[in-house]
């Protein structure tokens, strides 16, 4: 296996609550209160839509698509969700800082450096939103028969902490059938006084619709049977998972961070002057191979 490259879960399309905008000649990000399908090609107008997008909204009969019937690849939630402090340079667009809340791995211009984390909010280094909470949950949709995924990104604090509660929540109700269960991401709206009482959406997760948990924790125990009659070994592909994801610093690839970038980490022109500089700083591929070799617990 190729050291510092992390394996992760095949994606085939991505599911977002928001898009990229023009508005006065720059392309901002937009926040949507409904969900999107999207393939992973983009066109001259933005991304493609899925097919899965139009025939769930007919399902639903619906304009606006605010459920999305999901399963679970993994029973360990921080599989699904692999959620950490990232912080990108805005000028070159690399990645420069990855941490926990408790330890970072920073790559400066004396190095590399292991330093404490204290989060987001209070970063020196990362203060003015340059540092953020980056989360990304991989779910199939609609019974996919296959390993196939789609990927939703955010770094919204709220989506991040719902999914991660309800997962660890239904994997211990169900006795470690999460992958197993119903399921449906939902999405939310909330008002707060930061919000100044307009709605904030959030993405939440739950039990499929016209089902209980106890019957979806019933429905989860005859699915789990019949995959193990069937030879489908669903530790080993937990432990494939870990390993996979153990042999990169983080699931982020090169082409990925442009639109990264464009759609979270979006270059304010308030903030023009204050990017962070970074001298003789490595692609993000080579950054995880050296962060990688040293501290190779991650």
């Amino acid at each position: 296996m190729i050291k510092g490259l992390a394996i992760t879960p095949p994606v085939i399309g991505r599911i977002s609550i928001g898009r990229v905008i023009e508005k006065n000649g720059q392309r901002l990000p937009s926040k949507d209160d409904q969900f999107t399908l999207t393939q992973q090609v983009q066109n001259k107008d933005g991304w493609i839509l899925h097919p899965l997008d139009e025939q769930l909204r007919k399902d639903q009969n619906t304009e606006k698509l605010r459920t999305i019937p999901v399963r679970m690849l993994f029973n360990d939630p921080e599989l699904n969700l692999r959620a950490e402090y990232s912080m990108f340079d805005r000028k070159s667009g690399r990645l420069v800082c990855v941490g926990n809340g408790t330890q970072c791995n920073r790559l400066t211009s004396e190095g590399m450096q292991e330093l404490e984390c204290p989060g987001s909010s209070h970063c020196e280094f990362g203060k003015g939103g340059l540092c953020k909470l980056y989360g990304r949950l991989t779910v199939q949709v609609n019974d996919e028969k296959d390993l196939n995924s789609f990927i939703f990104r955010t770094t919204g604090y709220n989506s991040i902490r719902v999914l991660l509660a309800r997962m660890m929540y239904y994997n211990a109700l169900s006795g470690g059938l999460l992958a197993y269960l119903p399921l449906q991401l939902r999405l939310r709206g909330k008002s707060t006084t930061m919000s100044h009482r307009t709605p904030i959406y959030y993405v939440d997760l739950e039990i499929a619709n016209d089902m209980t948990l106890e019957d979806a924790i019933t429905d989860a125990r005859a699915r789990k049977t019949q995959r193990d009659e069937l030879g489908l070994d669903q530790a080993a592909l937990e432990v494939a998972a870990k390993n996979g994801f153990a042999n990169g610093l983080a699931d982020i690839s090169d082409d990925d961070i442009p639109d990264i970038m464009e759609e979270f980490y979006p270059h304010p022109q308030q903030d023009e002057g204050t990017t962070v500089e970074v001298r003789n700083l490595q692609p993000v591929t080579a950054l995880k191979s050296r962060l990688k070799q040293h501290n190779p617990q991650h």
